[in-house]
């Protein structure tokens, strides 16, 4: 299945803009996921909101609350939500540089693959993956979707260039008061010599395809085996679909892997990244926004 454009729109360095489209680098059914069956009838489980003391309501009818106190709710109308909703930008506007080490891996969130929408874009994109690949720099910038406004980090990912998205400063929890009570006295030095030891034996290259996820493989080696069985219990559900969305039905088993940053030391170019992108202002500006 081709993948499809998450978005789509205008990488902006300085005065250049480069048609971009954005896609997933993701699969989000690349492991085993199960639906809920009622055993006796064969049929799938749905699920219906209800409110104590009052039954199954409406969806109209359901309002976003939030907590200000205990058990105390402030009621928002979906209007009042929408009318806050930024609209979506369709320009990507690298306005900081960084080091390729400079983010720590649990600002990262999630990646996505950026590439040129057509021939004419290729040149200047070329152009700003190379000057990110030579300066080790990723650049920063925010990118509105589906009316959420996210940061986002750039940088150069083989031929093309990768996006991942960032989490902002406050949603990351302070480590300190987990990490407080650990003893701050240096470890004892035999012990750190034998520990670096079996370190530099296990050293090599970061390589994905070596390790395996051994319980999404036994739950297919499991349901390959019962598949095959004829004493297996089966239930055909005959098209009886709960209406509304299929969110709660579906059981994540693995969360996808996120990439850590492993780069070498920044080195500072940035001199050498503005000399290069006016060059290519004449043949970018007729795809500008």
């Amino acid at each position: 299945m081709a993948s499809r454009a998450v978005w789509k729109g205008q990488l902006r360095l300085s005065l250049v803009s480069i048609p971009v489209e954005i896609h997933s680098a993701t699969k989000s059914g690349a492991r085993v996921s199960f639906r809920q069956i009622h055993g006796p009838s064969g049929k799938p489980v749905r699920y219906e909101k209800t409110v104590a003391g009052i039954g199954p309501v409406k969806k109209e009818d359901i309002l976003k609350g939030f907590e200000y106190g205990d058990d105390e709710y402030l009621l928002l109308q979906p209007e009042e939500i929408d009318a806050i909703k930024l609209e979506t930008k369709k320009t990507l506007e690298l306005v900081q540089f960084v080091g390729a080490t400079e983010i720590p891996p649990l600002y990262f969130d999630k990646p996505y693959y950026v590439v040129p929408t057509d021939d004419l874009a290729e040149d200047a994109y070329r152009v700003v993956r190379d000057a990110l690949r030579q300066s080790e720099k990723i650049g920063l910038g925010q990118l509105t979707m589906r009316g959420k406004e996210h940061l986002c980090a750039l940088k150069p990912c083989g031929d093309g260039l990768l996006l991942e998205t960032l989490h902002y400063a406050d949603e990351i929890r302070e480590a300190d008061p987990l990490f407080s009570g650990i003893e701050d006295d240096p470890a004892d030095k035999e012990l750190l010599s034998v520990a670096m030891e079996l370190i530099d034996r296990k050293t090599d290259a970061f390589n994905a395809a070596a390790f395996e996820d051994r319980y999404d493989a036994g739950l297919r080696d499991l349901i390959e085996r019962k598949r095959r069985s004829k004493s297996t219990p089966r239930a055909k559900t005959g098209g009886d679909r709960p209406g509304g969305s299929d969110e709660g039905n579906v059981i994540d088993l693995m969360s996808a892997l996120k990439q850590s940053l492993d780069r070498d030391k920044s080195d500072s170019r940035t001199k050498s990244t503005n000399k290069r992108t006016p060059s290519k202002r004449g043949s970018s500006s007729k795809k500008s926004a």
